[in-house]
């Protein structure tokens, strides 16, 4: 009997697009199961890949770049601090063009990944990012809405994950015109770790909004600050040590007050260190999951009805997997239609490996035996998954009138 399945991974991140990974998997399941009819449905949740994830779904989107400042945005001296113009960039240690989209009617989509993420960092001797937890700053990505701004956007969606730094945005919008002084009237350094410093915000030069507002997708629930924080909950995974997590939370809860209001309560608020935050209070931006937004732009539910099974992936499955993530959200769209789930994932987090939903588990360092035989290989061990899922799954026997 054939089946139909839909394959609709995340990115392996660094390693492999969610398209590549898709690719993958079914090649191994048609070596199995050639008859089966197999719908590849890549997806994003706002983090690294979604840009190509919605070029594959938007024919009419048109690709631009865009020269912005890494995440290592060199200190400034004192004379140069409190002059930095509007429209200008700060040194960088890595500036870089980055690539972003224009779609029809003028709406551009940027991916903060694609501008300041953990991916841009400097590779150290061990091939390891050189994470930088109190300096890395998210100004390239204002850099970038700044460029789409004076192509004509009049609306914008940026796309939020896998940032480098935790300074609630205010280093993109820092890009935008907003200025961030400490007690003596001075430009703060960039990065999260001298918000602890920051006395007071001037938006008073900060650049308009575009006309039709902006869209954030993020991939997690959690605030600005405090225990559910950004701080807390992904400053470790950008190298932060416990003390400077206290730190930097801190420093985001110090922005919150300067800055009143509650945007800082709103869940995805802590996206990409706080960066929701900053464009929901200074611009108005409103908080959507990304995993939502491009599972309705890939026409995911018209693919899921009547399927057999539904596999997805991603390169780490642990607790935030279901928080706002692809494998969390898709999980719950096919439980709401009874289709079955299998989950591929590069590495399986121990403590996350009793699923909170019913799905099939798949690790490719298992089945590679090896964490680094696996990201060596990740297109090899993916077809390989593909192939056992075929051999191994058990479909549900079909009922006949």
């Amino acid at each position: 009997m054939h089946h139909r399945i839909v394959i609709a991974p995340d990115s392996f991140k660094g390693t492999l697009s969610a398209q590549d990974a898709a690719l993958a998997i079914a090649a191994g399941w048609r070596a199995e199961r050639p008859h089966d009819e197999l719908l590849l449905v890549p997806q994003a949740d706002g983090g690294e890949g979604t840009l190509d994830t919605i070029a594959q779904a938007v024919p009419e989107a048109q690709w631009r770049t865009a020269l912005v400042s890494g995440p290592l945005v060199a200190h400034v001296s004192p004379d140069e601090r409190g002059t930095t113009r509007h429209g200008t960039t700060r040194r960088s240690a890595n500036v870089h063009q980055a690539r972003w989209l224009m779609l029809p009617h003028h709406h551009a989509v940027i991916e903060l990944a694609e501008c300041c993420g953990l991916t841009l960092l400097p590779l150290g001797a061990d091939d390891h990012p050189t994470f930088a937890p109190l300096t890395a700053s998210s100004r390239g990505v204002g850099e970038a809405i700044a460029a789409a701004l004076d192509a004509g956007a009049r609306q914008i969606t940026l796309a939020l994950g896998g940032s480098a730094s935790t300074d609630a945005g205010l280093g993109a919008l820092n890009a935008l015109g907003l200025r961030t002084l400490d007690a003596t009237g001075l430009e703060l350094e960039p990065g999260g770790g001298a918000l602890e410093h920051l006395r007071a915000i001037d938006a008073s030069s900060l650049r308009a909004a575009p006309p039709l507002g902006m869209r954030l997708l993020t991939d997690t629930t959690a605030v600005l600050c405090g225990p559910n924080g950004a701080a807390r909950v992904f400053a470790p995974q950008k190298g932060a040590t416990a003390k400077q997590v206290t730190l930097l939370d801190r420093g985001l809860a110090r922005a919150a007050e300067l800055a009143g209001g509650d945007a800082h309560l709103t869940p995805g608020s802590g996206a990409a260190g706080g960066t929701a935050w900053g464009f929901a209070r200074y611009w108005g931006a409103r908080i959507r999951s990304g995993a939502e937004a491009v599972a309705e732009l890939t026409g995911l539910d018209e693919a899921l009805d009547g399927a057999d099974l539904v596999i997805t992936g991603e390169g780490r499955f642990d607790e935030t997997s279901r928080a706002g993530k692809v494998v969390g959200a898709l999980a719950e769209r096919a439980a709401a239609v009874g289709t079955p789930v299998a989950v591929i994932a590069g590495q399986v987090d121990a403590a996350a490996g009793d699923s909170a939903f019913d799905a099939a588990l798949l690790s490719l360092s298992v089945l590679a035996c090896s964490t680094d035989a696996a990201q060596q290989r990740p297109e090899h061990w993916l077809t390989e998954a593909g192939a056992a899922l075929a051999r191994t799954t058990q479909f549900r026997p079909t009922t006949t009138p």
